[in-house]
């Protein structure tokens, strides 16, 4: 599992989104993108998460700045998501998890005894350059967006001076 750190390049990815429609990094070049990993459609914390991003949604679009979700599970899992919530996000679907892999975000979980491979809540500030600015793993939903978003602004004031 590669141990990505800030300044590091973000690994390309290229995947299809809630309405089938190939997105890849270069897609995003010139703007900031904040990419989060997240576990399961319509699971609780899962839906918190993409609530909270929906939420800032008008304020990031003012700035350019697109909210970019990636799991494992399907278009169409993505696209009921999106349509039962009324996400205002982009879902990418990466089922076989090469690019959740790529970020490090497939990682040994524990549950009950039990252990498996899973996606761990993770969540990257990708410069208009593709570098990786900042990121969090391990992220508790409440609170988190919040600390995402003043992050970015932080980052993007310092680049301004």
């Amino acid at each position: 599992m590669p141990q990505l750190s800030p300044g590091d390049k973000a690994p390309e990815f290229a995947l299809p989104d809630q309405n089938g429609k190939i997105r890849s990094h270069a897609d995003f070049r010139g703007s900031w993108i904040i990419l989060y990993f997240y576990p399961k459609d319509n699971t609780s914390a899962c839906t918190a998460e993409a609530l909270a991003f929906s939420a800032v949604y008008e304020e990031l679009s003012e700035i350019g700045v697109p909210v970019v979700g990636i799991s494992p599970d399907t278009v169409e899992s993505h696209q009921k998501f999106v349509e039962k919530h009324d996400l205002h996000l982009i879902l990418l679907a990466d089922p076989s998890h090469n690019t959740i892999e790529a970020y490090g975000a497939w990682t040994l979980k524990k549950m009950y005894g039990r252990e498996y491979m899973g996606v761990e809540r993770s969540t990257f500030l990708i410069n208009p350059n593709g570098i990786i600015e900042d990121f969090w793993h391990k992220v508790k939903v409440k609170g988190h967006v919040e600390t995402v978003s003043s992050r970015l602004r932080e980052l993007m004031a310092d680049e301004k001076r």
